[in-house]
């Protein structure tokens, strides 16, 4: 006869079996600590945004708005002569603008004339203007005196360096070369150390923006500085949260760099082989954006977004505020930080640079005005 049929176990009415249970439990687990981790992310990256933070309003009575910049002018170099070069028109995903379609430009004041005027440069036939998106700029003088511009230039959003000559008498730029690199994914800034040679700061790891931003997220500090050269591309500094602007030591013997997000200014040493090695690092309550050095003094001026939310998440009723410091002394224990300049959005949304010039300061934003103020 057959075997008599095993009935399968019923689990009690209203139970679960002990597997089953033990795995919603794991994953209950797990999603919850997923969800705290989101949650303690979030809080980190407001904090390291400064989303709460509101400044006080020091007035610099001697200034107006430059005419001519409507849509940024997010970095600003001046030569010893006083001819100031403006990167004006930056476009980036997640990134306001208030001319969507008009392609970037490089624009120049004449610090020494009496009323100055920005006027936008000429650019040498065969480069393509269409796609111009200009950044982090920096200039070089040759020993035969040449001036040498370097941009930062997002064409499609994508991460190239144009090297070109500035040519005075026609008010024009003659591209040179365009350099592209692995170990440039995301380049941001630039300072020139040579007529094809310079230091960069790349803000992301990764160049895809998805990546980019869940680099931010979780504060994975992939940032770096890259030294490159025709004949030696390497990575001089890493371990950045975002690595940001980037300035030379007017005696060539120190790099500075900009850490936005962690709110920082790191002080490294040039060897010579190009090599960096961190000297100092100061903390500032802001987010800092790009440097400049005054010549004359070593004060290191900095560009800040006191409240890095209302940068990124634009809101005309509630914009952006501005910031400048100038900074005393940074290679001494106990440098000297001065608010120089702030404002509430009225004037002067986002500013991102900050230049001077014999007594002249001018101020550059991500993507609204710019200001000329005489201290």
């Amino acid at each position: 006869s057959a075997p008599p049929t095993a009935r399968p176990a019923r689990p009690e009415r209203g139970g679960v079996p002990a597997s089953r249970a033990m795995g919603r439990l794991v994953g209950l687990s797990v999603l919850g600590m997923a969800l705290a981790l989101l949650g303690e992310r979030f809080l980190a990256l407001r904090n390291r945004l400064k989303a709460s933070r509101e400044v006080e309003f020091p007035d610099v009575p001697n200034c107006h708005l430059i005419k001519g910049i409507e849509a940024g002018a997010g970095d600003i170099d001046i030569l010893p002569n006083g001819l100031a070069f403006f990167s004006v028109g930056l476009k980036f995903p997640g990134l306001h603008t208030f001319a969507p379609y008009k392609p970037g430009a490089i624009l120049m004041m004449d610090l020494k004339e009496e009323k100055p005027r920005a006027l936008e440069l000429r650019i040498s036939r065969g480069f393509n203007l269409a796609s111009f998106n200009p950044h982090g700029i920096s200039t070089f003088i040759d020993n035969d005196d040449t001036v040498y511009l370097f941009v930062v230039n997002h064409p499609e959003f994508k991460n190239t360096v144009e090297i070109f000559k500035f040519e005075e008498e026609e008010n024009s730029l003659l591209h040179l070369k365009t350099i592209k690199h692995e170990l440039l994914p995301s380049v941001n800034d630039i300072t020139a150390v040579g007529p094809a040679h310079f230091y960069a700061t790349n803000d992301h790891y990764f160049s895809d923006p998805f990546l980019k931003y869940l680099e931010t997220y979780l504060n994975l500090h992939w940032s770096n500085v890259v030294y490159y050269s025709p004949n030696e591309v390497k990575v001089v500094a890493e371990g950045f949260d975002s690595a940001n602007g980037i300035h030379i030591s007017p005696d060539n013997k120190y790099i500075y760099v900009a850490d936005t997000l962690a709110h920082e200014i790191h002080v490294l040493e040039k060897h010579p082989n190009m090599n960096l090695t961190q000297l100092k690092v100061l903390k500032l309550d802001t987010l800092v954006d790009n440097l400049s050095i005054d010549p004359s003094s070593g004060d290191v001026w900095v560009g800040c977004h006191p409240n890095g939310q209302k940068l990124f998440v634009y809101d005309p009723n509630n914009p952006p505020l501005s910031e400048v410091l100038r900074i005393q002394n940074i290679l001494s224990e106990k440098p000297t930080v001065t608010t120089v300049y702030a404002n509430n959005g009225s004037v002067l949304q986002g500013s991102s640079v900050a230049s001077v010039y014999d007594g002249k300061l001018l101020i550059g934003t991500l993507y609204h005005r710019a200001l000329y103020c005489e201290l």
